[in-house]
């Protein structure tokens, strides 16, 4: 088995419970599959960087399991034909890492842009 984590962007209008409910089918894929269940962390609303579907937000879900190649790929497969899903992304985990949601004084930090670092021509 691998340790695989699944981010997650719903809709930002879908309701609680309906979000709550795919993440549901999928700890049940995962867990008929054979696999370990690890975690569900709700990392909240964000601001896109640019529009999805003409959405500026998105609501994030951070899914952490052990599973066979076969388990990711029906969980994929079960993804993208959900019309809640905006989009999601699978990636392999690696041993000893942690993952965490970006808090918003990092994003608002780096977009700004320090005065004395902007050179002038004479």
């Amino acid at each position: 088995m691998t340790d695989y984590e699944v981010l997650i962007m719903f809709d930002p209008e879908l309701a609680e419970d309906r979000q709550q409910e795919v993440v549901d089918r999928i700890r049940t894929q995962v867990v008929e599959g054979g696999g370990v269940w690890e975690t569900h962390t709700p990392w909240g609303r964000r601001r896109l960087a640019y529009e999805i579907l003409h959405k500026s937000e998105g609501i994030y879900h951070l899914l952490i399991f052990s599973a066979s190649p076969e388990v990711l790929s029906e969980v994929s497969r079960l993804l993208k034909i959900d019309d809640a899903v905006l989009r999601h992304m699978a990636v392999r985990r690696v041993k000893g890492s942690s993952t965490s949601a970006p808090t918003a004084t990092v994003a608002a930090s780096a977009s700004t842009v320090e005065p004395d670092l902007v050179q002038e021509d004479e």
